[in-house]
């Protein structure tokens, strides 16, 4: 594993940087496309949510006059938005600028972009309130049974968000996800056609960063972000599924402080230990899915 000091890929190449949250990808784009004269694209599923500037940890105004950034903050609050939009709105932006730095925690976004996206149709309303229902009734066990073998053996049974997907795509198509993802389309960038790093910091060393980090969050503005959007969040007393916007790491605990269940010292010990956790999930999935990445240790 290298280190990322004076690293420079080759300039003809699109970079793709990931990493567990906190563990300095934004900084290594930034100095890549500043020195090579590339943009910055966006690869987080949070941060293209425009709610969320201070609590998805979006590069700060500074930072945005030495580089161009894109596809960060424009998704309006409530708005839907997926891989799949993700993707359609990369493709264009590759014939434009065909070496972009392409940086994100969010590793579904990152295999789409390298290995491809089954071309499923959108689920219909209607199926997702039922699945949604089904979730809040007899619980996620309820819908792995009635997945189809193929499909149940490959994904992460744990994961609901991804349990409920597959449900609903064999609910509104009749075909499993494994189906359709095994009729994939070819890749935006294939991985071989790119420059791929995965940064993977010493674990106590992002804990102490991701400690700091949300501390500086709290004196940035994350709260404010919190109180703004109280009035638009969901109850969960019906059960189902939080939108996606609602899952910055901190934003139900700062919630939680706003609506009085708890201090703000405690949402913040929360949130951290939350965000711990998250980059625990980030790393062992990196570590299974992405083992042809060029590893970084930035710390």
């Amino acid at each position: 594993m290298s280190s990322a000091t004076n690293f420079l890929p080759d300039p003809d190449r699109p970079v793709l940087i990931a990493g567990p949250t906190a563990s300095g990808k934004s900084g290594l784009a930034l100095r890549i496309a500043q020195a090579q004269g590339r943009v910055v694209v966006n690869a987080d599923a949070l941060q293209v949510h425009a709610p969320w500037r201070v609590l998805s940890a979006r590069p700060g105004e500074t930072d945005l006059t030495r580089a161009p950034h894109l596809l960060y903050g424009h998704v309006p609050l409530g708005a839907e938005y997926s891989v799949g939009h993700w993707l359609r709105e990369v493709a264009p932006l590759l014939q434009i600028h065909p070496n972009p730095v392409i940086i994100g925690g969010t590793g579904l976004y990152l295999s789409a972009l390298t290995e491809g996206l089954a071309a499923i149709p959108p689920t219909p309303p209607a199926v997702r309130h039922e699945a949604e229902e089904r979730l809040r009734t007899q619980g996620l066990a309820a819908l792995l049974a009635d997945l189809d073998p193929a499909t149940a053996a490959r994904i992460d049974r744990l994961n609901p968000p991804r349990v409920q997907r597959a449900w609903e795509v064999l609910r509104a198509t009749g075909r499993g996800l494994a189906e359709w993802q095994d009729e994939t389309a070819p890749p935006l960038i294939p991985l071989s056609q790119s420059t791929p790093l995965l940064l993977m910091p010493d674990r106590d060393w992002l804990a102490r960063r991701i400690e700091r980090r949300f501390a500086a969050m709290l004196r940035d503005g994350a709260l404010e972000e919190a109180r703004a959007v109280l009035p638009h969040w969901p109850s969960t007393a019906h059960g189902g599924a939080m939108p996606l916007w609602t899952r910055a790491i901190g934003a139900a605990e700062l919630v939680a402080h706003l609506r009085g269940e708890i201090s703000v010292a405690e949402s913040a010990a929360a949130a951290t230990r939350a965000t711990r956790q998250y980059a625990k999930r980030q790393r062992t999935w990196f570590r299974n899915r992405m083992r042809d990445w060029h590893g970084i240790d930035p710390s």
